[in-house]
């Protein structure tokens, strides 16, 4: 599963970080774990009447009962037949289910099923031609089953279960990870939203699939199934595996039958239903299929184009082909996560619906690798336990540098690596918790950044170690040795040191099996420079985090050549004599970022500079580039930098200097021949978010005599790129026709890059004839593109006069207490405080508030509320 995250690129619209990471999953904030003295009064130790000698010792008795291992296997579900149909009116799911099952090793008297919120009709035992009703117990989560003799691993079994699921039923609250816990999920079943079409999806991660068919729910069982789906002629169905055939009903309706051969994980299993298009394609024998609504279809291939040549790579890389028997990629709305990499199913977010244009711009790459990786790591290798997840999530984290780096070269690979280094340390700073630990509140705890961009990084590292050729060695054999079945962390670190020769306890220990994360010192003495002297200092709070064994490089650049030269770093404080030699220019600690920790350099601008200047590193330059024209505001200082990034080859380098351009006052970047590159890079530029970023920065050195390129560009193909060009335009004071020409010519657009600008066109014109306008793109955005709407929403009803404002406030209150998205309800609840003055505002930003259930929504709430609390 992917969690969502922002990406670096200075064009990337950022969502609140402090809100949103970036997989399979949102990323939750994981609460620390609480001492038991948190819930037990210390002068009162007791359990069950004994009275124990320490509170040490009844500690360890609760640490004992929160231990989240695997689920211990008293069967062994083998297969699952299913007959499913479903009431869109009443949005529940009448199922017929056939478990075929064994025990798993001891002889048997009871058999328990995960069965959440179901009304059970019937229960029997199947043997041969005769059915025999059973007795159960049935508590809403689990169906207990006496059987009528013991059983040994032996006996086979066959039970029948017959009943009604509840998915809107009994539902605990989401995480950030997976914001609903429904299981299976009734999309506008009435038709009433006509912006919204009529879909049922599901999404089982971590123990829901059994919200919509009784099962094992736990991620060390396998079964294969065939499923029936009955639907509405008209409609699509797709599940797993393959379609075998489609039988035509009397009243309507159309009964599918998916057959899924091999293998998997209950919670990977998955049904999709709704109207769809599809583009089809081959790569070596394996189908591939993308589903999108039909508006999108244009689309679909520049979103999802890149799937061949994904597989192709990753296949050859693990030497492994694609091990399923087809593979389908479908986009849904309202999906409560990322993407899900159901096996031969991936599930994705509504994002990922782009028309032609849109998909010019797509930055959708990495989510894609990441669950196309899982049908290898998760899917046919999976964690035995959610303690394990890192097992499934790191390499699909990993996955996506895998593939920037084959697709689009090292630097964009290492920036997306950097990125991610930093959302796992603003993670940190909340908490610092085992990669792979057995002690949680609830599984959802275990999506983090933890979990994804440190297990990540960790994987990177241990590459850096071993090297490719044996890294991947490992990977193979650990794919092969364990093929269909589960894992836990030890299997992965046998299967690299076999392939190794080298133990890698201390490696495993320190970064998978601890806390935190090496906090360096950096300082270096060139009293000699010849032989510069690197100090290095562990900082980290060792009762808390072990003392990193650190492998590390130091670049050396002289006489026009880089040396790299590797050390260990094994103490809390060493020093390492670089000898380096005569002629040295600079050397510079972990280049590449290869490592991750929290680290402190001093750096003066002349280094800095020729860091810049010298490196082969895209990500270091950028680093350097970002420091000199943040730390040295003297202008013409960096001005020489600043030029030479505009021709830099890596992309990130040269929008970041555009970027950093509007710091500069107009003059000084006409009178140094700026302006001249920058026009180059809005016509010439291979990347779109350079050649918006260009445009944007020659707006600010002189808009007005750039207005035709301007009008020109807004017809340019990258929404990017017009969207840049519209902005400026609009900027340019007169050309009052022409405005409200584009705006006439535009307003049906759908793409936030032109709502936008049109938006902020009719607040700063005081145009009260564009409510209308406003209220209806208020009621067509979604996800991202709403969030940002929403400022300029409330600013126009809360700005310009003639409008009525009491139905924008009731829109802004009901997605402030409704709306799915915990970005999107703080974005509304935000703007709200435009109207705080108007009568009962403030009465419904305080009723908002306090309904509110994420914690880190009210929090923020509050914090905008306080103010306006003051004194009464």
């Amino acid at each position: 599963m992917l969690k969502m995250r922002s990406t670096y690129s200075a064009s990337t619209y950022c969502i609140i970080a402090i809100l949103l990471f970036f997989s399979c999953k949102s990323a939750s904030t994981i609460k620390p774990e609480p001492m038991a003295t948190d819930r037990i009064p210390t002068d009162s130790l007791k359990d069950g009447g004994q009275v124990h000698e320490s509170e040490a010792a009844f500690e360890q008795e609760l640490r004992l009962r929160e231990y989240r291992g695997s689920r211990s296997r008293d069967f062994d579900l083998l297969h699952t037949n299913l007959e499913l149909a479903f009431d869109y009116k009443n949005r529940t799911v009448e199922g017929n289910a056939i478990l075929t099952l064994k025990p798993y090793a001891y002889p048997q008297e009871e058999l328990v099923l995960d069965a959440k919120d179901f009304e059970i009709h019937k229960v029997s035992l199947i043997q041969g031609d005769k059915i025999h009703p059973l007795n159960f117990d049935y508590d809403q989560e689990k169906l207990t089953l006496p059987l009528p003799e013991r059983k040994r691993k032996e006996d086979t079994l066959q039970i029948a279960i017959t009943y009604t699921a509840f998915p809107e039923k009994g539902n605990k609250e989401g995480s950030a990870a997976i914001t609903d816990t429904k299981g299976l999920y009734f999309i506008n079943p009435d038709g009433e939203d006509r912006n919204k079409p009529v879909q049922i999806w599901t999404q089982g991660e971590t123990v829901f699939s059994s919200k919509w068919f009784p099962t094992i729910d736990s991620p060390n069982e396998r079964q294969t199934h065939d499923f029936y789906l009955t639907v509405p002629n008209g409609y699509l169905s797709l599940s797993n595996g393959e379609l075998l055939d489609s039988k035509e009903n009397p009243d309507g309706t159309r009964t599918d039958h998916w057959q899924m051969a091999i293998p998997h994980a209950p919670y990977l299993s998955a049904i999709v239903v709704g109207k769809f298009s599809s583009i089809e394609e081959n790569v070596n024998g394996v189908r591939l299929r993308y589903f999108v609504e039909p508006k999108y279809e244009a689309g679909a291939k520049g979103v999802f184009g890149h799937t061949p040549e994904m597989i192709t790579f990753f296949s050859d890389l693990l030497d492994m082909p694609f091990p399923w028997q087809k593979y389908d990629q479908v986009v849904v709305r309202d999906f409560v996560s990322g993407a899900m990499e159901n096996t031969t199913l991936s599930i994705f977010m509504e994002a990922l619906n782009l028309n032609e244009r849109e998909a010019l711009d797509t930055e959708w790459d990495y989510i894609i690798a990441h669950e196309l990786f899982h049908q290898w790591f998760g899917n046919y290798v999976t964690t035995e336990s959610w303690a394990n997840l890192a097992l499934n999530e790191a390499f699909a984290d990993y996955s996506e540098y895998l593939w920037f780096e084959y697709k689009e070269g090292r630097d964009q690979a290492d920036m997306h690596h950097f990125n991610a280094i930093e959302q796992y340390l603003a993670e940190s700073e909340e908490k610092q918790l085992d990669l792979i630990r057995y002690y949680y509140e609830d599984s959802e705890d275990m999506f983090d950044n933890h979990t994804y961009a440190k297990g990540g990084r960790i994987l990177h590292m241990l590459r850096k170690l071993l090297g490719d050729e044996v890294f991947f060695d490992g990977l193979r054999s650990y794919l092969k040795q364990n093929a269909l079945s589960s894992v836990e962390v030890h299997d992965l670190r046998l299967a690299l040191e076999k392939a190794s020769g080298q133990d890698l306890n201390w490696f495993f220990n320190q970064w998978f099996l601890s806390s935190g994360h090496p906090q360096l010192k950096i300082s270096w003495d060139e009293t000699n420079p010849d032989n510069i002297l690197l100090k290095l200092e562990q900082e980290q709070d060792f009762s808390q985090s072990p003392l990193f064994k650190l492998p590390f490089k130091v670049s050396i650049y002289k006489e026009g050549q880089r040396i790299e030269k590797s050390y260990i770093l094994n103490k809390a404080v060493q020093e390492f004599a670089l000898q380096n030699g005569a002629g040295t220019q600079l050397a510079i600690f972990d280049e590449y970022s290869e490592l991750l920790s929290l680290r402190s350099e001093s750096r003066g601008f002349e280094k800095l500079e020729k860091q810049f200047l010298l490196s082969t590193s895209g990500l270091a330059r950028v680093e350097a580039l970002d420091s000199l024209t943040s730390n040295y505001t003297e202008q013409l200082d960096y001005l020489p930098t600043l030029e030479r990034a505009l021709e830099d080859p890596f992309h990130v380098v040269r929008e970041l200097a555009l970027h950093r351009m509007n710091r500069l006052d107009a003059s000084v970047a006409i009178k140094n021949n700026l302006e001249h590159k920058v026009l180059k890079l809005v016509e010439e530029d291979p990347d779109n978010a350079v050649r918006a970023a260009a445009l944007e920065a020659l707006a600010g050195i002189g808009g007005s005599k750039y207005q035709q390129l301007f009008y020109r560009l807004i017809n340019a193909p990258s929404y990017q790129v017009s969207g840049a060009a519209l902005t400026a335009y609009l900027d340019i004071e007169g050309n009052a026709a022409n405005k409200e020409e584009l705006f006439e010519r535009l307003k049906d657009e759908e793409n936030i890059r032109i709502i936008a600008p049109l938006a902020d066109y009719l607040t700063r014109e005081k145009k009260a004839e564009g409510a209308n306008w406003m209220h209806e793109k208020l009621g067509a955005l979604t996800g991202e593109s709403l969030y940002y709407f929403l400022g300029y929403y409330g600013d126009f009803f809360a700005s310009v006069e003639g409008v009525t404002t009491g139905d924008a406030v009731s829109s802004l209150g009901e997605i402030a207490s409704t709306h799915k998205l915990n970005y999107v309800r703080l974005a509304a609840y935000q703007s709200l405080f435009g109207f705080i003055d108007d009568a009962g505002v403030l009465e419904l930003a305080k009723s908002i508030q306090e309904r509110e259930t994420d914690e880190m929504v009210r929090e923020y709430e509050e914090y905008y509320l306080s103010p306006y609390l003051e004194g009464n």
